[in-house]
């Protein structure tokens, strides 16, 4: 009997237990999960190309992915090695920070934006926008741009990849007569 009376209160306390209120982890409605990171990568590797023909390879410290505007963030240091159609490396960009649209495979560089070609040419600036499709380079912010023979800056700047054939808009500068 005594042992029924003690198994009797073992249930009962047991039933009490599993009583208690449940209660659901509260969702931040403030959050949309849209703009939070479907994927995220460290020192990683993004290949651009098209029809078999690599046109950039991009090096970023940080990458992350959202759904909602289909962009590549990248930060913690950026790097693109540009490629002409043969193959040929053209240029190197740096930046602190960049895009990529995920559609037009465009990328926007920010933040201590440096260009330099493989003849040693740079281009300075905080903001540079590649246009993937045609191959071009270009900004409405200010630029410094030095070459063998000019040093020259403005607002406002486009160019091939490989700044060979670039305009500088609202120039000032300086160049070597020969």
């Amino acid at each position: 009997m005594k042992s029924f009376c003690i198994w009797m209160f073992c249930a009962v306390a047991l039933s009490f237990v599993g009583c208690e209120e449940k209660t659901l982890p509260s969702v931040i409605s403030t959050v949309d999960s849209r703009t939070l990171p479907q994927q995220e990568s460290w020192n990683s590797t993004i290949v651009v190309s098209d029809s078999g023909h690599i046109s950039a390879i991009i090096v970023a410290g940080y990458i992350r992915v959202t759904e909602l505007n289909r962009q590549t963030q990248m930060s913690q240091g950026v790097k693109v090695r540009f490629f002409d159609r043969e193959g040929k490396q053209t240029s190197i960009l740096t930046s602190d920070e960049g895009s990529v649209d995920e559609v037009t495979n465009n990328l926007e560089a920010k933040k201590n934006v440096v260009v330099t070609s493989s003849d040693k040419s740079k281009m300075i600036t905080e903001q540079l926008f590649w246009d993937d499709k045609r191959q071009l380079i270009y900004t409405p912010e200010y630029v410094q741009i030095t070459t063998v023979k000019e040093k020259m800056q403005g607002h406002g700047f486009e160019s091939d990849q490989s700044l060979k054939h670039y305009r500088v808009f609202r120039v000032t500068g300086q160049t070597q007569a020969e």
